[in-house]
């Protein structure tokens, strides 16, 4: 059986998700979905989403996907190409009993990845700067939008968000 691989991001208007390895917002809200729709998955990253973590996340298996033979990270798992970070992921998903496996970033493995996903939950950010990464075009002919919850800035937030959640168009 193949687990679904769903994506997780959060992207502004101008579908920046990050500039010099970091956030471009704070977004508290954000962060406590990121962490329900994480939690007990393995997550699949490439090397610059991980250095910007900067550790791993408790409660959840994390694959760094990297060129860089000699990387290894303290509490994660290093493969060097798609397949076998699918491979693994498949694996650690079926030991820690998750339903499926999720794409945590960052832009490259995003656009690369995007079309073999089944899901998509994404924060869409009111705020529109200046990044070096973004997020790939989501298609309304492949994806189908299930779910859009707009919410004004709260306590932690610096912007307004939506939570829109997409699956693939039959």
């Amino acid at each position: 059986m193949t687990l679904p691989l769903v994506i997780v991001a959060a992207m502004a208007r101008n579908r920046v998700i990050g500039g010099n390895n970091q956030l471009l917002w704070r977004l508290s809200s954000d962060l406590k979905r990121f962490k329900a729709l994480t939690l007990g998955k393995p997550m699949i990253m490439g090397r610059k989403t991980w250095d910007s973590i900067g550790r791993p996340l408790p409660g959840r298996e994390s694959i760094v996907v990297t060129r860089d033979r000699s990387f290894q990270p303290v509490g994660a798992h290093v493969v060097h190409d798609i397949d076998a970070a699918l491979a693994l992921g498949h694996e650690l998903a079926i030991k820690m009993g998750a339903d499926s496996l999720i794409l945590a970033g960052g832009g490259d493995l995003y656009r690369q990845m995007i079309n073999q996903c089944a899901r998509l939950h994404m924060t869409e950010v009111d705020l529109a700067p200046e990044g070096d990464a973004v997020f790939p075009v989501i298609d309304p002919q492949l994806w189908q939008e299930v779910s859009r919850q707009t919410h004004p800035a709260g306590p932690g937030d610096e912007a307004a968000f939506a939570f829109v959640d997409y699956k693939k168009a039959d």
